[in-house]
């Protein structure tokens, strides 16, 4: 069989010889699908419940890919030849060969910048009316040396009408809303990579917890905050994942604001988020998570919460007796099993709160948590299918707390499943790839959602799930998209939905009651 044009190049390259990290962005879906494919049919190895994957990950796995041509198929030889024209850029530096289209890209021995355009536009139309989401902006991404990496990308949004507003049951990323409909997005960072370790300072989005229709660890879902990374990779069968965010509380301290001449200067409550993961994999292909997480204000600096391997919730009885001065804490695990060919199977698991000792007394349980299972069968009697089946239930409370200044959000976006507590959701979904980087999906998704109870402190245990449904509604639909060039999309959907209850509060307008919502768009970048 042929081999591609990228083989010849490895033949002489003895060594990989850089280590940069610049993080690819979780909405380029395309790269990540490819990447989750042949981990499914046991091409390559990946931890997919940690996102984003930086570019030098996302190279090494597809020169691990090319190793291995010779057990792909032609649409998948194709795919492979396209990603490779982006990410060869991570390996050969200083020489021309076959690459993207880019802005302007210029490499060396030692530098190495591409810059891109970001431009793009999704329009609906159902019997509700029409609207349309535009952006545009810029990207870059620049290496220095063998370990330092740097990127940025600015893009400003505008809606017709707010599709993306906090209260939305929706998995579109939040936007920081000024006024009427317009949003800016900044994203970047700054990185220092080796073999084993990265250490980055980045403004960026992340999900943590394996999924095919919206993590319930962390999602994408809430507008892009600072934060500093730590991974850690030493050895084959561990791995280690560590964040420190700083998020947007949007609660003024009205102690520290203060009037001038004209105007009032507000000053807002800070609000920090520490998680960590740890990730073993005691067997090819069986990757197992166990983490946990705080939302912390008002301590200031403190050099504990730093300390990236803590169990966190102890830090409470550290510093505080009372739950009304302590912090959030969380506890999260996911297992990924990819050991039989074809087949993932996933189970995540977010715990808000648990009671060992009234977890089967109805009237005082506090177990608040969320949980996902699924499974998705790739290329199982017939070559370039794969089959999703995924369930989500959040029991009531989960995701929210007491104090304001500590609730799991940013920017008044919850953090955690797109559904927030008191849901439950069943998604399948049937996908065909008849071409390279084409994608045709049938799929079908009935979510529910019960009552939010809010920050009622006197019936905070024993409450009944789903007891009575507020919002619901029912999809099917049919998705496709085409990457024609690197980072280039034309995308189509057609979904028929039901919508119904408290379409005011959890639904935009254009989605509200029974609809055919027709939409189309292109964009180049993210």
């Amino acid at each position: 069989m042929k081999k591609c044009w990228f083989a010849l190049i490895l033949l002489f390259s003895s060594q990989w010889s850089y280590s940069q990290t610049v993080y690819q962005h979780v909405s380029n879906k395309g790269i990540y699908e490819f990447l989750d494919e042949m981990a499914g049919i046991h091409i390559i190895t990946v931890n997919s419940a940690i996102k984003p994957y930086s570019r030098d990950f996302i190279a090494k796995k597809l020169a691990g890919i090319e190793e291995k041509v010779d057990l792909l198929n032609q649409r998948q030889i194709k795919e492979l030849n396209f990603y490779l024209k982006d990410y060869h850029k991570e390996i050969i530096r200083g020489r021309y060969t076959p690459h993207r289209l880019d802005l302007f890209y210029y490499s060396d021995s030692t530098f190495l910048l591409s810059a891109t355009p970001v431009l793009g536009i999704k329009y609906f139309s159902n019997k509700n009316g029409s609207a349309y989401h535009r952006w545009n902006g810029g990207e870059a991404f620049a290496y220095i040396g063998n370990h330092f990496g740097f990127y940025a990308s600015l893009r400003d949004n505008y809606e017709t009408q707010r599709l993306s507003d906090r209260s939305f049951l929706t998995q579109r990323i939040g936007g920081a809303y000024k006024d009427g409909n317009e949003y800016s997005e900044m994203r970047g960072g700054i990185s220092f990579s080796n073999s084993w370790l990265t250490i980055a300072m980045v403004k960026d989005h992340f999900t943590w917890g394996n999924n095919y229709n919206g993590a319930n660890i962390f999602s994408e879902r809430t507008p892009s905050f600072g934060q500093i990374k730590v991974n850690i990779h030493p050895v084959k069968w561990f791995e280690f994942n560590y964040v420190h965010a700083w998020l947007a509380s949007d609660l003024v301290d009205s102690l520290r604001s203060y009037q001038l001449t004209n105007v009032t200067r507000l000053v807002y409550h800070p609000k920090y988020l520490v998680a960590n993961m740890f990730t073993l994999i005691p067997f090819k292909g069986l990757h197992v998570s166990l983490g946990n997480s705080t939302i912390y204000s008002d301590l200031g600096f403190n050099p504990a919460y730093i300390i990236p391997v803590f169990f966190y919730k102890s830090l409470d009885h550290t510093y505080t007796t009372s739950n009304y001065g302590g912090q959030n804490a969380q506890m999260f695990f996911d297992i990924s099993s990819r050991q039989m060919k074809h087949f993932h199977f996933y189970l995540t698991g977010f715990i808000d709160e648990i009671s060992i000792r009234d977890m089967f007394n109805r009237e005082r349980h506090s177990n608040y948590f969320s949980i996902k299972a699924g499974t998705r069968i790739t290329n199982f009697l017939i070559d370039n299918t794969s089959f999703t089946v995924e369930f989500t239930r959040t029991n009531p409370a989960v995701f929210q707390h007491i104090i304001e200044t500590t609730t799991f959000e940013s920017s008044g976006y919850n953090m955690g499943h797109y559904l927030r507590d008191n849901s439950q959701e069943i998604y399948l979904d049937f996908a065909y790839r008849p071409i390279r980087t084409m994608k045709l999906e049938f799929f079908y998704n009935h979510v529910k959602k019960g009552d939010e109870y809010g920050l009622n402190v006197t019936a905070r245990r024993g409450l009944p799930f789903m007891e009575t449904v507020q919002w619901e509604s029912k999809r099917l639909g049919f998705r496709g998209n085409y990457q024609i060039i690197n980072d280039g999309y034309i995308f189509t959907e057609i979904i028929h939905s039901n919508t119904v209850g408290d379409v005011q509060q959890y639904s935009p307008e254009l989605l509200h009651g029974k609809t055919l919502t027709i939409s189309a768009g292109m964009n180049w970048g993210f």
